[in-house]
C-alpha cells in the first residue's frame, strides 16, 4: 500500500523516513525513479506459518542518490551488497522503508526474510487462503503488495525481468507456479521439491505472483492467430474443478476476439487461471497467472445465475485483455490507473457486447453506471478519473475510475469511429510496448493515428462531478428548419463555480410524430463518410463550448429528438421532454438501449407525479406504453424486462434534494404496483404461465430471457396478488432447474415475508450447506428484506456458523448488500444502521483494511440526507473518526466523508 514514508520519497519528492502522519501523495510531485531493477531473482521456501525470500536485485542508478527500497512489516535476515554482508551501520530499516549505503549502477542486493503468511488477514502480499491443513498459498501484489513479500522499489514505473524459485515440501504444496514459463523442477532431500519459472517481458512488482498447495486443474491446448503453441489452464481445489470449464470455454473466447478486434496475441507458453474463496477483489491480471476469486469462476447450472455465467465471462476476458492494456503496457504511475482499468473496462464490455446483447449490455452498463458511479460522483467522495493527489491508492479502485474511465474511452472511440479508433489502438501498443505510459501517451497516440488533437479530452480525466448537458429545440416550419441548442455545465454539489467545457460527444437521431425516424442534413456538414461514426438517420455532433446550436434542414414537422443515444457520454440530459414524447421514443425506437432510456426518463417522471401529488400525465402515458409493449410478441423477453423495471432507489435518491430512503422506496413501490394493476393481474398470470412452461437450465439466449422476463412478471404479479404471486414462488422454488429461478422465487418469498420463506430458506441453507458461493446467496437475499426489520436479520445472521468476518466474499454478501443495496433498511430513522456499521468498521479495519475502506463508503452522501438521518449518520461518522489506530485505508475514507 502506498505510504508517504516509502518509496514515494523518491518517486514524488517526499522524505521517506521522517515520521509524520500519511501526507497526501500528488500527481504534480511525480518524478523519474532514482534507482531501477533490471533483473530480479526470488528464491522462495514456502511454508504456512513460515516462509523465507531471498531476493537478489541487479540494481541500475545514480550513486548519489539515496537507495530507498519499500519492504512494509518484513523480518530482515541478512543483507549483503556485491557478494559482502552489510553491517548494521551501513542500512536503515523502519518497517516501512529500507535505505543502503554504498550502491553504484550494476551493484547486486541479495536480501533475505521472513513472512508470516498464516497471520496475514489482510490478504495482501502472501497469504494462506482456506484452512490451515487444507489451504493454499498465494499473493496478492496490486497495488503495493510486493513490498509485503520482500524490499523494492514497488511502483509501477520499474520494470523488470523475473526469475523465480519455489521450494515446497511436496506432500503439502504438490503444485507450483509463478508468472513467466516453466524453466525446469525437481526432487529435493526429504520430501521437498522445487520450480523454476522465468518471464522474459519487464513488468512492474504488481504483477509478481505465486501460488503453491493442493489443486488440482483442467486444461486446453490453443494455437494463436500468430501460430503460438499454448496450453491453458485452470486451477482449483479437488472440490470445484468441474465448475471451471465455462470460464475456460470464456477464456478462448475472449483470446479469439482480442486477436479479431484488437490483433492482440498471447505472448507465453502457458496461461494459468488459479480460483480462490479469499480475495479481495475480483481478479487479478498477474503476467501468465491470473488469479481469480473464485465467484468470478466458478459456475454450473445448479448454483450459478444467468447474470453470474455473464459476470464470469466478462471478467475472465477483462483479466486477459490486461495482456496488453495493462501488462505489455502498464501505467507510469497510479495516477494513470483508469489508463490500465478503464481501457480494459471498455475492452471487456465491448466483447460482452458482442458476445450477447448488445442493446442489453450497453443497459446493464449505463445502469451500473447511474447506480454506483453517480453518486460518487455527486458525494464527498468524488474525485476526478485521474486524480491530483492520494493518500492510499487502494482507496481509488473505485467506480469513477473503471466505469467511468470506461465511458471515457467510449467517448473517444465514438468520436474516431471504429476504424480510427482501431488505428490508434494499433499505434498506442506499437509506441509503448515494455512501456509505462501515461494518459497523455494514450490520447497522443489516438490523436496521431488520426491526424488530430485529443487533448481537450483530458480535461475529462481531471474534472470530478458529472456534467449536465441542457438542450432545447426550436422548429423553424417556415424554413423548414431545427434548431438544437446544447448546453453544459459542470460541477459537484460542494463547489459553486462552473467548470471550463468539455467535449461531449452527442450521438442523436430525430423522429416524426409517428415514430419514424427522419434523415438527418446537419447544415454545413455533409453526410458521414463510410467507416465514420453516424448514418444517414443518426449522427455525432460534438458540444466543444458552453454553448452551441445545430441546423437541421429538410424537417417537414416538429421532430422528437432521441438525444445521447447509446449514452454517447457520461452526463445528466436536462430536455423538455413531453411524457407523450417519451412514450413514442419507447414504443417506437428501433434500438433496445433507446428505448429503455426513454422509458427510465418517463418512469422518473412519473415517479416525480406521485411525489408532488400533481397531475398523471406521465404515469398514464409511461403505464400505456409497457402495456402495449406487454402485449407484443416481437418485443424480446430480457429486453421487455428491463422495460418494465423503474429505476432503482438509488438513482431515484440522485433526484431528490433531501433524501428519505424509506419515503423513495415507498413510493417505487407505489409506482410499480400502478403499473402491475394497468397490466392486470390476469395478463400476468397468463404471461408467467407461459413463462413457466419453457422453463429448463440451458444458458442460451433465449432461455435466459424467458427467465429474466419470468422473474419481473412474478414480482409485479406479487404487488397487485401476493397471495397467488407467493404460491407460485414457492413451487418455483421447489421445482427451479437452476440457481436463477431458484434464488428469483426465494427473493420473493423472503421480501414480502411469506410463509414459505421459513421452510424455502432452510432447505436452502442445507442444500449448499458446503457450496461457499451459493452460501453467499443465501445471506444476501436476507440482507435485502426492505425496511427496518433487515438489521435484526442481519444482527441474527451474524452470529450463523458459517458467517466470517475473515471472508471478504462473505462480508459483501451480508454486510455489503445490507449498507449498499438495501437503503430503506440500511438508513433506519433512528440510526441503528448507522452504529451498526461504524462498529463493524472497526472489528474489521483490524483484520482487512481494504474491505473495511469499501464498505466504509456507503457513508457516501450523508449530507443529502433528511435531518434525523443526517444528524444520526454523522454522530455515527464523528465517533468512528475519533476512534484511535484505523488504518490509513479507513482514515482517508473517513476523513473524505466527514469533511469534504
Amino acid at each position: 500500500m502506498i505510504d508517504p514514508l516509502t518509496d514515494p520519497a523518491s518517486q514524488f519528492g517526499m522524505n521517506a523516513l521522517q515520521e509524520q502522519a500519511p501526507a497526501p501523495i500528488r500527481l504534480s510531485d511525480y518524478r523519474a525513479p532514482a534507482w531501477r531493477v533490471a533483473t530480479v531473482e526470488l528464491d522462495f521456501d514456502l511454508g504456512i506459518d513460515s516462509s523465507e525470500v531471498v531476493a537478489r536485485l541487479r540494481l541500475l542508478g545514480d550513486a548519489a542518490q539515496p537507495l530507498r527500497l519499500d519492504g512494509e512489516n518484513l523480518e530482515l535476515l541478512s543483507i549483503a551488497l556485491d557478494g559482502t554482508p552489510l553491517p548494521a551501520t551501513a542500512w536503515r530499516y523502519d518497517n516501512r522503508v529500507l535505505e543502503v549505503d554504498g550502491a553504484i549502477d550494476g551493484s547486486l542486493l541479495e536480501t533475505r526474510v521472513r513472512l508470516r503468511p498464516s497471520a496475514n488477514t489482510a490478504l495482501e502480499g502472501l497469504y494462506l487462503s482456506g484452512s490451515h491443513d487444507a489451504g493454499f498459498l498465494l499473493t496478492q501484489c496490486e497495488a503495493e503488495g510486493f513490498r509485503h513479500i520482500t524490499f523494492f522499489p514497488d511502483r509501477p514505473d520499474v520494470q523488470s525481468r523475473y526469475n523465480v524459485t519455489l521450494r515446497a515440501d511436496r506432500e503439502r504444496f504438490p503444485v507450483l507456479l509463478a508468472g513467466g514459463n516453466a524453466d525446469g523442477c525437481g526432487e529435493l532431500a526429504d520430501g521437498r521439491h522445487w520450480a523454476r519459472f522465468v518471464d522474459p517481458f519487464p513488468k512492474p512488482s504488481y504483477l509478481f505472483a505465486l501460488v503453491a498447495g493442493r489443486l488440482e486443474k483442467i486444461e486446453r491446448d490453443y494455437t494463436t492467430a500468430d501460430g503460438r503453441a499454448v496450453t491453458l489452464k485452470i486451477w482449483a481445489e479437488a472440490d470445484v474443478i468441474d465448475r471451471c470449464h465455462y470460464a475456460m470455454d470464456a477464456l478462448e473466447r475472449a483470446m479469439r476476439w482480442d486477436e479479431r478486434s484488437y490483433g492482440r496475441n498471447y505472448d507465453l507458453d502457458t496461461f494459468h487461471i488459479v480460483a480462490t474463496h479469499d480475495f479481495n477483489m475480483g481478479a487479478m491480471e498477474n503476467k501468465g497467472l491470473n488469479i481469480f476469486n473464485a465467484k468470478y469462476l466458478l459456475a454450473d447450472p445448479d448454483s450459478t445465475t444467468d447474470d453470474e455465467y455473464r459476470h464470469i465471462e466478462a471478467v475472465v476476458a477483462h483479466e486477459y485483455f490486461h495482456n496488453w492494456s495493462g501488462n505489455r503496457v502498464t501505467c507510469r504511475d497510479w495516477f494513470q490507473l483508469s489508463l490500465k482499468e478503464g481501457l480494459t473496462v471498455f475492452r471487456e464490455q465491448s466483447f460482452s457486447a458482442d458476445m450477447n446483447s448488445a442493446p442489453l449490455k450497453r443497459i446493464e452498463d449505463v445502469a451500473l453506471l447511474r447506480r454506483a458511479q453517480f453518486p460518487e460522483d455527486a458525494g464527498p467522495l468524488a474525485h476526478p478519473v485521474r486524480p491530483a493527489l492520494y493518500s492510499e491508492i487502494n482507496n481509488f479502485y473505485t467506480a469513477t475510475v473503471y466505469e467511468k474511465g470506461a465511458e471515457l474511452v467510449r467517448m473517444l472511440a465514438g468520436s474516431l469511429g471504429k476504424d480510427g479508433f482501431r488505428r490508434g489502438m494499433d499505434l498506442y501498443f506499437e509506441r509503448h510496448d515494455g512501456r509505462a505510459a501515461t494518459l497523455e501517451d494514450f490520447l497522443d497516440a489516438l490523436g496521431d493515428a488520426n491526424r488530430i488533437k485529443l487533448t481537450a479530452y483530458l480535461r475529462w480525466y481531471a474534472q470530478a462531478g458529472t456534467p449536465r448537458l441542457r438542450a432545447r429545440g426550436h422548429y423553424d416550419a417556415a424554413r423548414r428548419e431545427y434548431t438544437l441548442t446544447l448546453s453544459q455545465h459542470s460541477t459537484t454539489r460542494a463547489e459553486h463555480e462552473p467548470k471550463p467545457p468539455l467535449p461531449i460527444p452527442v450521438k442523436l437521431a430525430l423522429f416524426s410524430q409517428r415514430g419514424t425516424l427522419l434523415p438527418l442534413h446537419l447544415d454545413g456538414q455533409a453526410s458521414p463518410p463510410a467507416g465514420e461514426p453516424g448514418t444517414a438517420y443518426e449522427r455525432v455532433i460534438v458540444l466543444a463550448r458552453t454553448e452551441q446550436s445545430f441546423v437541421f434542414s429538410g424537417i417537414a414537422a416538429a421532430p422528437v429528438p432521441s438525444l445521447l443515444r447509446g449514452f454517447s457520454a457520461p452526463v445528466i440530459l436536462e430536455y423538455a421532454y413531453t411524457p407523450g414524447e417519451l412514450a413514442l421514443l419507447l414504443r417506437h425506437d428501433p434500438d433496445g438501449f433507446n428505448r429503455w432510456e426513454a422509458g427510465q426518463q418517463l418512469a422518473a417522471q412519473a415517479y416525480e407525479n406521485l411525489r408532488d401529488g400533481s397531475a398523471s400525465d406521465a404515469l398514464r402515458a409511461w403505464c400505456d406504453a409497457l402495456v402495449s409493449l406487454f402485449d407484443d410478441g416481437a418485443v424480446d423477453d430480457a429486453l421487455l424486462a428491463d422495460l418494465l423495471t423503474p429505476p432503482g432507489e438509488i438513482e431515484l435518491a440522485e433526484r431528490e434534494n433531501t433524501v428519505d430512503p424509506q419515503r423513495i422506496h415507498a413510493l417505487r413501490q407505489d409506482l410499480q404496483q400502478r403499473l402491475a394493476a394497468r397490466i392486470g393481474p390476469a395478463a400476468l398470470h397468463r404471461r408467467y404461465n407461459s413463462l413457466a412452461a419453457h422453463a429448463n437450465a440451458a444458458i442460451d439466449a433465449t432461455s435466459q430471457a424467458h427467465r429474466r422476463l419470468k422473474s419481473r412478471v412474478l414480482e409485479l404479479l406479487d404487488l397487485v396478488d401476493r397471495a397467488s404471486a407467493q404460491t407460485l414462488a414457492w413451487a418455483q422454488y421447489q421445482h427451479a432447474p437452476g440457481m436463477t429461478d431458484r434464488l428469483a422465487a426465494l427473493g420473493i418469498l423472503v421480501r414480502g415475508n411469506a410463509p414459505q420463506a421459513a421452510p424455502a430458506l432452510l432447505h436452502y441453507r442445507e442444500r449448499y450447506a458446503d457450496n461457499a458461493l451459493a452460501l453467499n446467496k443465501w445471506f444476501a437475499v436476507q440482507a435485502q428484506l426492505p425496511g427496518e426489520a433487515a438489521l435484526d436479520r442481519v444482527l441474527m445472521l451474524e452470529n450463523a456458523a458459517a458467517f466470517t468476518l475473515k471472508n471478504p466474499n462473505r462480508v459483501h454478501a451480508l454486510l455489503g448488500t445490507f449498507v449498499r443495496s438495501n437503503p430503506s433498511g440500511f438508513h433506519r430513522a433512528d440510526g441503528a444502521g448507522y452504529r451498526f456499521l461504524a462498529q463493524r468498521l472497526v472489528t474489521l479495519d483490524a483484520l482487512n483494511p481494504q474491505v473495511a475502506a469499501r464498505l466504509a463508503t456507503a457513508f457516501n452522501g450523508w449530507q443529502r440526507l433528511e435531518p434525523l438521518r443526517r444528524d444520526a449518520a454523522h454522530a455515527a461518522i464523528g465517533e468512528l473518526a475519533r476512534h484511535g489506530g484505523l488504518s490509513r485505508n479507513m482514515a482517508e475514507i473517513i476523513d473524505g466523508v466527514l469533511n469534504h
